[in-house]
């Protein structure tokens, strides 16, 4: 009897020793975002243990991982129905709160009713609450859009999970995930965090990969190739780098883009996903009946229901000009996609289609917004900005290119002598000529040996006074920086001096300072017979007013403007 019931108990042991260890596999597949792996491995972990909270509740995180929301809330539900009141079911709840519905408040509650219930009431851990179920409520909370989550909360929790698990770095990695969703001012707490997982595992390639990912955000190519190479010496498994390289690389080096997919697939599970990024990268190489004949085998097998088939299609198709067919594709998965799941690129190859179709304008334009909206990194934000106002611009839409084109000024920290000149131009055709003023003196002291600052100066103070008083005191500055180079400027020298004329004669009724300024064009044009004309009749036009008397100052030829100054003097 002894003997059969330690054989009994030896029976029970291996068989825990074995989930657990399945559970473990399942987990580190979660971690190498091989979810097809982990799902098909935690699914066998339930089944041979329906009542495990802690495996039901990696499962559900599997198949949120793996895009199949619903399915992580029937899980997490039939637990709570079949009496499995645990606090990893609760969390998993609650994660589903947040993704589903965003509601933070009815989410924290299970949280906090999971963190209590975690908490031992004694013994040598009482009152410190369980790391994991800490870290687990910072996981749920780190994960979806910026606007998913309460980052605030998540941090506090997570802090309070590294005192308690001084070794495990995926506190550190949702730590710093909760970090970035404050804003991009939190990176050197992110990276700090980061920075501690690779100290609590070396061979934690995630932790290495995050902090690249944070310099390729701020378009800092030599670090971020630093932390990507650390993170695959770290780990050579560990797909995700090789992914991003990819997606990096194929519209810069189709080559290099191919390189770092082959990897990739060798790391990855061969599911839809790594289908779908095959099929891309045979669009990137212009193979585009490949890629269309990729995406029909897709959608005939297991794949047929994968959203992002379509955006396949909308690629191929635009590129060779069906665009009927590109529109329906791209219709058709803004129809069926997750919109939590839908990236700012697919918000771009639609405004793109939809630019092609006149009718469709603002429809395109919205898109473009939306992935303005979507994009945390800020080069990109600008990208869609400049995108956005070109529309505007071509519509002959002053007031909304405007608008687009402050938004890029504003989160250009370091703006270019193009730039500066835009938001200028921009500003001058919506009719905002002081703005349009600030922007070209800006210009002007930033960039004295340009033209363009004294010549947009001069050009907004003539639209902005018609009598063209304010607009004297431009025009002579801008007759001073012509001179430099008077063959190269000859036609516009003669413009000026000749607005200059036209405003002293029948503005100012000042024939001197006309007549100097006609003169002044036939020093940069001798043969301009207008000029000449205008002159003649000037002159006339003073000797017939002052009548004969002859005296001096009459008789007297015109060398210098009564008024104004730089060419002439008071």
């Amino acid at each position: 009897m002894k003997k059969t019931t330690l054989t009994l108990f030896s029976v029970v042991l291996a068989t825990a020793i074995t989930v657990a260890q399945s559970l473990d596999e399942g987990i580190k597949f979660l971690y190498y975002q091989r979810n097809k792996s982990a799902v098909e491995t935690l699914e066998k972990v339930v089944a041979s243990n329906s009542k495990d909270a802690k495996s039901i509740y990696w499962l559900g995180q599997a198949y949120i991982n793996s895009g199949d929301l619903a399915k992580a809330k029937a899980l997490y539900q039939k637990a709570l129905t079949d009496g499995v009141n645990d606090p990893y079911i609760w969390v998993g709840s609650g994660h589903i709160e947040l993704l589903e519905n965003g509601d933070k408040n009815a989410a924290r509650q299970k949280f906090d009713q999971a963190i209590t219930t975690a908490t031992p009431t004694k013994g040598k851990n009482k009152g410190n609450p369980d790391a994991d179920i800490l870290n687990a409520v910072g996981r749920a909370n780190a994960d979806g859009s910026s606007a998913q989550g309460d980052p605030l909360y998540a941090i506090e929790k997570l802090k309070q999970a590294q005192t308690l698990n001084t070794t495990d770095p995926s506190i550190d990695i949702n730590l710093g995930i909760s970090y970035l969703k404050l804003g991009s001012d939190k990176g050197g707490e992110a990276v700090e965090a980061f920075m501690d997982a690779t100290r609590r595992n070396p061979q934690y390639a995630a932790a290495f990969y995050r902090i690249g990912r944070i310099y390729q955000s701020q378009n800092n190519t030599e670090y971020m190739n630093e932390w990507y190479g650390k993170a695959i010496a770290a780990d050579p498994a560990y797909a995700p780098v090789y992914l991003t390289y990819f997606d990096y690389y194929k519209e810069r080096d189709v080559n290099a883009a191919k390189e770092y997919l082959d990897k990739f697939v060798a790391n990855a599970d061969k599911d839809c996903e790594t289908d779908y990024f095959v099929a891309d990268y045979l669009y990137r190489a212009g193979k585009n009946q490949e890629s269309i004949a990729k995406a029909k085998e897709m959608e005939s097998g297991a794949c047929k229901d994968y959203p992002r088939i379509n955006i396949i299609y909308a690629y191929n198709y635009n590129k060779l000009g069906d665009q009927a067919s590109a529109q329906a594709a791209i219709q058709k998965y803004f129809s069926i996609a997750d919109t939590n799941k839908i990236a700012p690129t697919d918000y771009v190859i639609a405004s793109t289609i939809l630019s092609k179709d006149s009718t469709q304008r603002e429809a395109a334009v919205n898109y473009l917004i939306k992935a303005y909206n979507t994009d945390t990194v800020q080069k990109n934000k600008i990208g869609y900005i400049d995108s956005i106002s070109a529309v505007y611009k071509r519509a002959k839409d002053h007031a909304k290119r405007l608008e687009w084109v402050s938004k890029s000024y504003a989160l250009n920290a370091n703006p270019t002598n193009r730039d500066i000149y835009d938001y200028g131009e921009a500003a001058y055709m919506a009719k905002n000529y002081q703005l349009a003023d600030s922007m070209f003196r800006i210009y002007k002291d930033k960039f004295p040996d340009q033209v363009y600052g004294t010549m947009w100066i001069y050009k907004t103070a003539q639209a902005a006074d018609t009598t063209f008083e304010t607009a004297v005191q431009p025009a002579l500055d801008y007759i001073s920086f012509l001179k430099a180079d008077t063959v190269k400027y000859k036609s516009t020298l003669v413009q000026v001096n000749g607005a200059l004329a036209g405003y002293y004669a029948n503005t100012k009724k000042d024939a001197d300072s006309a007549i100097y300024y006609l003169q002044q064009i036939l020093v940069y044009d001798p043969t301009n017979a207008d000029a000449t004309k205008y002159i003649d009749i000037l002159q006339k036009a003073k000797s017939k007013s002052s009548g004969s008397t002859g005296s001096k100052s009459d008789k007297e030829t015109a060398d210098k403007p009564k008024t104004g100054n730089g060419a002439g003097k008071k």
